[in-house]
């Protein structure tokens, strides 16, 4: 653990300016730096332990495990400032800001990725992708060594039945998504591999047996059916027939939503919930601050030699038009009101199966998105735009004290699986890079670091640069490197001239690549320059307007943030070479033809 350098602060006040609930005054973590908290927390925790031996003695029935049980909730592309509780005065999300208020909102939560499988990979191992070596253009998948450390597997050895519903967006062992290593994994596995789409029926055989047709709604019948103890749902898939009343669960749950890959695809079917035709679409939605249209580009935001614009993903044009912005905003506040009664559908059966008062849920994003903010669509960039996500963690053994408190302190996605594995009284391995946030759970105080380290190694045909960037409370600095691949209107081209589809081109990684990934990984060490930096006051200019770089008042902060940098990325590498084996197109054939 890093020492902080600076004091720790919960703030209760800021969701009451916007007629959430009311205010209080900042509270120091000085202030809940008190033994007697963290004695009564255990002891709460003791308590069912206690009663049991009482028991013991007078019936020798036996044990029941008393650990806490986890429900863990992840979306797709959700920015920080979507729902109600962080700030959001438009999107109705009334059970995700009650769960704010009875847990702790961490207004400082970072992703280490802004890309879906490497921040994924991340929360399942704690690594960075610097770590595990694994991202759309790496050529590979997670191999079983590594993945017998990540905190689903390790839950499991543990005693508890886990489950898994939604989307994976996680290629694991030999074959990646095609293993079956995923699914064996989980005691309980209803999840479609990639993206699931708004109507994932269309794409996945798993869920032809839903009740429902859009994804929510499927995702929600599948997590009722893990949580109850007669699971009846077709297509699931079991390794045990019921969920052992003796034993505390561990589910994920991992959407595909609000993300463009699902939205794009609403259709307003018959069949669809009221919430996904109408809501919204009799309020006026006002276009993001510093929106600009693709037309109205005067001067690019980044360089064109550090990101090339216009060959972003065509799943992100969305946000050329103010028109087409609209839309995909409506879409995407009527899937988070449908995430929302996800949550409160959720609370509800833990109450009736009897485990609220014992269940811990945690709530956050795999990344944010651009929306047409300063003319950029997409992910990837090391904006707070991309990065910066809610993460709400509730515990119904918190102090009081905490309940509904603001966390400012600085914490990442990958300090997920350390939490679950800390609150669950299990040793987590030494493979694990992220850290604990019991003690901002406990009111014991203090920072958990100093800095937080984000990176995009997701080098492509669609213009976007190796990143790294670092910050702490206040300052921000970003390397970019050379993007020399070949563009993706060029790729589509010759896949027109070729006669083959564009995707198989744009999409289909060679063995080859796998080299370029490594070497991309590994630039630093041989002393590669960047070819473009910036340096944000982040308390002064929040959305990150003003590069700071070349400013001799700031020299200060940007000579301390090249140490950190550098120090930042040797530990994010760590030691040795990733545990993976290799994914490609070539292998593919090889895997299949078996």
């Amino acid at each position: 653990m890093e020492a902080a350098s600076i004091s720790t602060t919960f703030v209760f006040s800021r969701p009451s300016e916007l007629g959430l609930f009311p205010a209080l005054s900042p509270l120091p973590c000085s202030s809940l730096h008190k033994p007697e908290l963290m004695r009564i927390h255990s002891l709460k925790r003791l308590a069912p332990i206690l009663l049991f031996f009482a028991a013991m003695c007078a019936t020798r029935l036996p044990a029941a495990d008393s650990r806490p049980n986890f429900l863990f909730v992840l979306t797709d592309d959700q920015s920080y400032g979507m729902m109600g509780c962080d700030g959001n005065e438009l999107t109705r999300t009334p059970n995700i800001d009650q769960l704010a208020r009875e847990g702790v909102f961490f207004d400082r939560a970072y992703v280490t990725s802004a890309i879906c499988t490497p921040s994924r990979i991340s929360i399942f191992l704690s690594q960075y992708e610097r770590k595990h070596g694994v991202n759309f253009n790496s050529g590979t998948s997670v191999a079983p060594e590594a993945w017998a450390k990540s905190y689903p597997v390790i839950m499991r050895e543990n005693g508890y039945y886990t489950g898994y519903v939604g989307k994976n967006h996680a290629p694991i062992g030999k074959g990646g998504y095609n293993s079956g290593l995923m699914e064996e994994s989980f005691d309980y596995f209803y999840a479609g591999h990639g993206h699931i789409r708004f109507y994932p029926k269309d794409v996945h055989e798993i869920f032809e047996g839903a009740a429902y047709d859009t994804q929510v709604e499927i995702v929600n019948e599948g997590a009722q059916d893990f949580m109850s103890y007669e699971h009846r749902l077709d297509g699931a898939v079991r390794f045990l027939d019921e969920r052992p009343a003796d034993k505390p669960f561990c589910l994920s749950i991992c959407l595909n939503l609000p993300h463009s890959a699902g939205t794009s695809t609403m259709q307003q079917r018959e069949s669809d919930d009221e919430i996904y035709k109408s809501l919204y679409r009799d309020i006026e939605i006002p276009l993001p601050e510093h929106y600009v249209a693709k037309d109205e580009i005067e001067t690019p935001r980044l360089p064109a030699e550090v990101l090339r614009a216009s060959e972003r993903q065509a799943s992100y044009n969305f946000v050329d038009t103010p028109e087409a912005l609209k839309e995909r905003t409506i879409r995407q506040m009527q899937s988070m009101t449908g995430i929302d009664r996800l949550i409160g559908n959720l609370r509800t059966k833990l109450e009736t199966e009897g485990v609220d008062d014992n269940t811990i849920i945690i709530f956050c994003s795999d990344h944010g998105l651009f929306m047409g903010q300063h003319g950029l669509g997409g992910k990837a960039l090391c904006y707070e735009q991309t990065t910066h996500v809610p993460m709400i963690v509730f515990d119904p053994e918190l102090p009081t004290v905490l309940k509904g408190a603001r966390c400012n302190e600085l914490v990442q996605t990958i300090d997920i699986a350390a939490t679950m594995l800390d609150l669950a009284e299990i040793e987590k391995p030494d493979t694990f890079q992220g850290l604990s946030l019991r003690p901002l759970l406990s009111g014991d105080g203090g920072a958990i670091r100093d800095h937080v380290f984000t990176e995009n190694l997701w080098v492509t045909h669609f213009g976007n640069p190796r990143i790294e960037a670092v910050q702490d409370k206040r300052w921000k600095y970003i390397r970019y490197y050379r993007n020399d691949c070949v563009p993706a209107s060029v790729k589509i081209q010759v896949a027109k001239d070729l006669g083959i589809k564009s995707s198989t081109m744009l999409y289909g990684i060679h063995d080859n690549e796998i080299a370029v990934y490594r070497n991309d990984a590994s630039a630093w060490f041989r002393g590669e320059e960047p070819i473009y930096e910036e340096l944000f006051d982040l308390e002064s200019d929040p959305d990150e307007l003003n590069n700071l770089i070349d400013d001799p008042a700031a020299k200060t902060q940007l000579g301390e943030l090249r140490i950190v940098w550098k120090q930042q990325l040797t530990k994010a590498r760590g030691k040795g070479f990733p545990a993976v084996l290799r994914y490609t197109v070539d292998s593919e054939k090889d895997y299949k033809s078996k």
